[in-house]
């Protein structure tokens, strides 16, 4: 009796396995990466193109960060529904918009300097308003674009 393919055989007669191949970076977390990426730069430069065209003055209530992060927690309130939602959706949609495109977009960072320059300032009433405005809006924006999505979604499927 011959063996078919003498070179996939051990030493003790029975097949060898073949080397472990090196997983290419673009099966596992490399889409997901670049993905994140890509969103990240769509997101911040729309976040800095905001600040620039609705610039805060010192010591006054950054609006324009205020706006960004409860628009943005709006859209990933959506976002999050829809996608929990739709049974055929691509694996990265999540990563690209929701971590990458709206968290680019939004801005704890942002927020926190905000604060920070608002108190050293003398402006610390302002800072405490934003501090607590931008938290329960942000809150209440994400339950209120996730039960709008929810709601028009179940709409549809009637």
């Amino acid at each position: 009796m011959t063996v078919p393919h003498p070179e996939r055989v051990g030493e003790s007669g029975t097949p060898a396995r073949a080397p472990a191949r090196t997983p290419s970076p673009w099966h596992g977390q490399g889409p997901v990466l670049a993905a994140v990426a890509l969103g990240g730069v769509i997101g911040a430069t729309a976040r800095y193109g905001a600040g620039l065209l609705w610039p805060t003055p010192d010591g006054a209530f950054p609006w324009t960060t205020f706006t960004v992060n409860v628009v943005g927690c709006a859209t990933i309130g959506v976002l999050m529904a829809v996608i929990t939602e739709l049974p055929a959706v691509h694996r990265l949609v999540r990563p690209f918009l929701g971590t990458g495109v709206l968290g680019g977009f939004t801005t704890f960072s942002t927020y926190a300097v905000d604060i920070r320059n608002l108190i050293g300032g003398g402006h610390a009433g302002t800072a405490f308003a934003y501090l607590a405005a931008t938290l329960s809006a942000a809150l209440a924006a994400v339950w209120l674009g996730t039960t709008a999505a929810r709601r028009a979604l179940a709409r549809r499927q009637r």
